[in-house]
């Protein structure tokens, strides 16, 4: 007969699965992580057949599809996101950050304008970007080459994304006038976000950790807010020091309320809480 009690999990086979997370999805898992391990993954352990979290590791390390790293990130990553989420951002978006980039833009008579959230979980915050650019721009906005690139490692997360369909609660801070330009009626408790807004955003899944980022051209803003908490410090250095070469001179960088670069670091300079910019 099965048991169906808690996995215990040996000590090296915690340094196994935790540095295998580390190096793979950047999350710092420690000791005081192991009954989380134990607690979102035993199942699927148990689902796939395994009897130990060591014949799990060796499972995880010989995949090559990519299956296997998905199903860890959907149980080890924390997707926890709501509309206008730490609402003086996108005031502050849409107050100074796009004006300063705008006007920017306009002396060298350029419309490309390109933000990237990073770290997108389920849509919330670049579908919200979307509609601060609309009612900042508004007719002009067919103007600009514009819209938002949003990423995240989850797979599942970004299929919500994709979706555009979330719970009036999920809907509830956002002001009535957007709620209503926006956002249509789906079904009982349900809100979707309307085409046009949808189709403003590109979702894809990218993992930060890479080594190298693909991307062509540089950023005016970039968004990875309440991902780098899950970081240690080198990681985070090194994470920001990629935003830093993928951005232009003068870019905006949002980072989480409870994240800080500190005032006094050699890549951005401090703006107000959780807001930086790129030396110049």
């Amino acid at each position: 007969m099965a048991s169906f009690g808690p996995m215990s999990i040996s000590n090296n086979e915690f340094r196994l699965i935790s540095t295998f997370v580390y190096e793979n999805i950047g999350i710092n898992l420690t000791e005081e992580k192991r009954n989380l391990v134990i607690g979102r993954l035993q199942k699927l352990v148990r689902s796939l057949g395994f009897g130990s979290f060591k014949h799990y590791y060796d499972y995880l390390s010989a995949d090559r599809t990519g299956q296997a790293l998905d199903r860890l990130v959907n149980r080890i990553s924390t997707n926890y996101t709501y509309f206008h989420r730490e609402s003086d951002h996108f005031d502050f978006f849409r107050s100074r950050a796009l004006p300063d980039v705008v006007d920017g833009m306009n002396g060298r008579n350029c419309k490309d304008l390109r933000i990237w959230c990073a770290g997108c979980s389920s849509g919330e915050e670049p579908y919200m970007l979307v509609m601060q650019m609309f009612e900042y721009f508004g007719r002009e906005y067919g103007m600009w080459d514009a819209g938002i690139l949003a990423t995240d490692i989850s797979g599942k997360a970004l299929d919500t994304a994709k979706s555009g369909v979330y719970t009036e609660k999920a809907v509830g801070r956002v002001p009535s006038e957007i709620k209503q330009r926006y956002f249509i009626k789906n079904g009982p408790g349900e809100l979707k976000i309307s085409e046009k807004v949808k189709r403003e955003v590109t979702f894809r899944r990218f993992n930060l950790m890479n080594r190298q980022f693909p991307f062509k051209k540089p950023f005016q803003m970039i968004f990875c807010r309440n991902v780098m908490i899950y970081f240690d410090q080198p990681t985070r250095v090194a994470l920001i020091r990629k935003f830093y070469d993928n951005m232009v001179p003068g870019g905006y960088l949002f980072i989480g309320h409870s994240e800080t670069l500190g005032r006094k670091q050699p890549l951005f300079d401090y703006v107000m809480p959780a807001v930086y910019r790129k030396k110049l």
